[in-house]
């Protein structure tokens, strides 16, 4: 069984799919070049959903700052690294308890969300994709009369399923994170995944995860609880930065349960370098690629060796030539 890396980029704008999906790529091969196991061949694909909510894309040559579709974060490699430098366990614990803290007030035992008008207004105000995203109304690119979650999910399923027969690792930022957990728990729940990668993820804020639950039961689904969805076969690797205000809680761990098969999130606090012309985004998805606890993962999902059954039968005749 061959291996695919499959991508999903987060809100707001984006360059066109064909720089993206571009600077994706070689952020990968950065950080594994950086840990000194570079890959030749990575089957690598973009699933880009921002054309659906902006219809031009950002664009290269545009030099004015002031411009809508300038690009204020394009790609750029991570030079200067301290490999020395560790996460603060100050901030690390400090952001655990305001977490906790923090579900404490806005949650309740059955996931319901209190000043729900406060949680409406942030996601309106500040996250106008996510707001697109959860409304009911149809959006009007495509004509169809679809809603914006059903025509982003129903375009990561198709391209899900589409390669179906290979080995995938899904990596999904930000928002993307948010889609790529309701396209696998509720549009292909039988397209096996063998690593998903959340990066700089908002799962873990308590209008998320309400908002999440919420929809569950308006589809008469019982058991609200969040866990790992049943089609992740090996891992769920969750990496975030401390300074990453969108992740601001960096632990999943402990917000979504463990699969029937077993499979827990394995949260990992990383430092995201990325900056652009002496500004610094630890949110930024090239940062996050580009990381050596991405690489290692992405280097050992490469290098998995395929347990065929034509292998398993040498294996046994091995066995049987040396007793």
């Amino acid at each position: 069984m061959s291996k695919i890396i499959i991508g999903i980029h987060g809100l707001g704008n984006k360059p066109s799919k064909r720089v993206l999906e571009k600077w994706w790529k070689i952020s990968i091969k950065k950080g594994l070049k950086e840990i000194q196991r570079p890959h030749r061949r990575i089957n690598f694909k973009l699933v880009y959903w921002a054309h659906f909510l902006h219809p031009t894309p950002l664009k290269r040559r545009i030099k004015n700052k002031k411009d809508p579709l300038y690009i204020e974060f394009p790609y750029t490699p991570i030079i200067q690294r301290n490999l020395k430098e560790k996460p603060s366990e100050f901030r690390k614990n400090m952001l655990h308890y305001f977490g906790d803290q923090l579900d404490r007030i806005m949650l309740n035992d059955d996931l319901t969300i209190n000043f729900s008008s406060i949680s409406d207004f942030i996601i309106t105000h500040f996250f106008s994709d996510l707001a697109k995203y959860y409304t009911k109304e149809a959006i009007g690119q495509t004509g169809s009369g679809e809603s914006a979650k059903d025509i982003i999910c129903s375009h990561l399923a198709d391209v899900l399923k589409k390669y179906r027969k290979k080995k995938i690792c899904l990596i999904a930022h930000s928002m993307g994170s948010i889609i790529a957990y309701d396209v696998l728990t509720e549009f292909v729940p039988d397209v096996k995944i063998d690593t998903l990668i959340t990066i700089g993820s908002p799962l873990g804020l308590p209008v998320i995860k309400s908002k999440m639950a919420s929809e569950r039961k308006n589809k008469f689904i019982q058991k609200v609880d969040l866990n790992v969805p049943e089609n992740i076969v090996s891992h769920w690797y969750n990496l975030s930065d401390l300074l990453d205000k969108i992740a601001f809680n960096y632990e999943l761990g402990d917000d979504y349960e463990p699969n029937s098969k077993n499979i827990r999130v394995t949260d990992k606090v990383v430092i995201n370098h990325y900056a652009y012309q002496g500004k610094k985004n630890p949110h930024k998805s090239y940062g996050y690629l580009q990381t050596p606890e991405m690489a290692e993962i992405i280097d050992t999902f490469l290098s998995q060796k395929e347990h065929t059954l034509f292998h398993r039968i040498k294996n046994i005749l091995k066995k049987e030539k040396t007793i």
